[in-house]
């Protein structure tokens, strides 16, 4: 670009806007003087050194202006690989990189241009795999950096499927590489649903739960190693280090922290600037239980109560947000609801073989079970002890009333829950567990309860919110056969089924709910007038604990690193 000739039109002398008039006049002192005197020459020659003297200044101000956008467009890295490209629009005469920071026309969110933190992308995915004892399910996350705490903007679900005993890892037992294979259709819609730009960026780790535990170490050690093996040779993902657990049975209070971090995240009650109360989780799956909440101590002094919660494993330090918490945890090994099914049905089972003790016949007729629906009839394998004369697993027919009877139902629900166990530190809820009072340090705060809880509820009609005692009278018409469930007529349940035909299709539905009552009311001494709110999704989002485990991977040293295509 050139600079503007001088007004004369001497297009030998550049314009100085700075420059004194006549300093450079031809004439001299004299009249048609043209020889310039030696002050002249000195004036000359000083206002060329300084001319180029300023060149020079105002061309190392534009390197210097050039190296550092060279700099910015190159010395950082984003996510994903789409090339650091500059565009110049001469209307707007701006520049823009795409990469980290992104023109608005060309941001894959419409949330922001750049992300809060520089050194991370805007866009990132993480994949979590939900390994549980009844199927396998994969959580898809899409989340962008444009505030402090990831935001997560769209969710992709798959689970595998059903199959008779079961699709999780667990019914696979010896075949461990069959079990790995069988994550293949969730890994495909992984790869469906992943732009190709982020896949080698993206990272995946698969969390085995209670149905896993239960194995055996040797046996599920096998299942891991196989599912670990196809996950880094089969698929583009960088797969989360051992170190960092990728591929594990997860500990059980960390499930139920996870699942409590989803809650509360997708809530909005953590991650933001607000200090709000947090809500208590209640996680229901088919080999464990899980209760996470926030305890507060307010009336310690007065109350005759501790002043903060007591030490142990029950308890577990969080940092999420820039806040610190202090929870109450536990997971409850052995009483998700087929676990609970199969402790009820041994219950029934006992109890005939005590009035039995000389009968060796009684094994083979239905065995009458009061949380069986009248009418109904199910057959299920029950593990005899040695005392029994089998002493073995047998299928024995489990037979329901002539009339419901849902209270004694509910006192074999109430019998598997160890009330009575030895409590070495007070207060105990069930089994001999500590727990805090939830009458006394979680009295007003939200409580929700998902999984299996939602799933034997909702499609029978309830609220997002109703008290335990409507659950209490929820259960007494279920168990009051068919004749009592005209209120159920219309309702749609799953798999294109009616409520009516999957009432009848599920006998145990009697025996679920009356464990759920008695879990959270007698288990758990949670009054009767509580309220709770069930939740299969928040925001359209998934609960559980997956969106917790994922938002961790988000961050730096969390055991992956992203994988580098290689060369064929």
């Amino acid at each position: 670009m050139s600079l503007p000739y001088c007004a004369n039109g001497d297009i030998s002398d550049p314009f100085d806007p700075f420059e004194k008039p006549n300093r450079h006049s031809s004439t001299g002192p004299g009249p048609h003087s043209s020889s310039p005197t030696l002050v002249e020459s000195l004036q000359n020659a000083w206002m060329t050194q300084s001319q180029r003297s300023r060149y020079v200044k105002a061309g190392g101000v534009v390197v210097c202006i050039l190296f550092v956008l060279f700099y910015l467009s190159g010395g950082r890295r984003g996510i994903p690989n789409v090339g650091s490209r500059w565009n110049f629009s001469w209307r707007r005469a701006t520049l823009t990189k795409s990469g980290n920071t992104y023109a608005a026309s060309d941001s894959p969110t419409s949330k922001c241009t750049k992300p809060h933190d520089a050194s991370k992308p805007l866009i990132q995915y993480a994949l979590m795999i939900d390994a549980g004892s009844t199927g396998s399910r994969i959580h898809i996350y899409r989340f962008n950096n444009c505030g402090p705490t990831p935001e997560l903007e769209d969710e992709v679900f798959k689970m595998t499927e059903k199959r008779e005993g079961g699709s999780g890892l667990s019914s696979y037992k010896t075949d461990a590489d069959g079990a790995a294979m069988s994550l293949d259709l969730l890994m495909d819609t992984a790869m469906q649903s992943v732009p190709d730009e982020y896949k080698s960026c993206s990272p995946v780790a698969v969390k085995a739960t209670a149905g896993l535990r239960v194995l055996g170490d040797e046996m599920s050690a096998k299942i891991l190693d196989a599912v670990r093996q196809r996950l880094e040779t089969k698929y583009p993902f960088p797969l989360v280090s051992r170190e960092k657990d990728g591929v594990v049975i997860m500990k059980g209070e960390d499930e139920g922290v996870y699942a409590w971090i989803t809650t509360n995240y997708l809530l909005g009650k953590i991650g933001g600037p607000d200090k709000t109360p947090t809500a208590a989780i209640f996680d229901l799956g088919g080999g464990s239980t899980q209760i996470v909440f926030q305890p507060t101590f307010k009336d310690a002094a007065r109350g005759g109560m501790p002043e903060n919660l007591a030490d142990g494993d029950h308890k577990y330090e969080l940092k999420f947000g820039g806040r610190d918490f202090t929870l109450y945890q536990h997971s409850h090994l052995g009483y998700g609801l087929m676990s609970a099914r199969d402790a009820v049905h041994q219950l029934v089972m006992d109890n005939m073989h005590k009035s039995n003790k000389n009968a060796k016949d009684w094994i083979s007729s239905p065995i009458p079970n009061p949380c069986i629906a009248p009418g109904l009839s199910k057959t299920v394998d029950v593990t005899l002890t040695p005392e029994h004369d089998p002493g073995s697993l047998v299928p024995v027919t489990m037979e329901g009333p002539r009339d419901g009877i849902p209270a004694q139902c509910r006192a074999l629900a109430e019998g598997i829950l160890y009330k009575d166990a030895a409590c070495n530190l007070s207060p105990c809820s069930f089994n001999g567990v500590h727990q805090p009072s939830l009458e006394k340090t979680f009295a007003r705060q939200d409580v929700y309860i998902f999984s299996y809880f939602y799933d034997r509820t909702q499609p029978l009609g309830m609220p997002e919110s109703f008290t335990l005692r409507e659950l209490h009278d929820l259960t007494a018409k279920v168990c009051g056969g068919e004749k009592s469930w005209d209120s159920f007529a219309g309702l749609q349940g799953e798999d294109g089924l009616t409520v009516l035909e999957d009432l009848k299709g599920r006998p145990e539905w009697c025996l679920d709910l009356n464990f759920m009552g008695a879990l959270l009311h007698t288990g758990y001494e949670m009054p009767i007038e509580r309220e709770v709110k069930i939740a299969k999704k928040i925001k359209g989002n998934e609960l559980g604990w997956c969106l917790g485990a994922s938002l961790p991977l988000l961050e730096k040293g969390s055991g992956w690193q992203c994988r580098i295509k290689e060369v064929e």
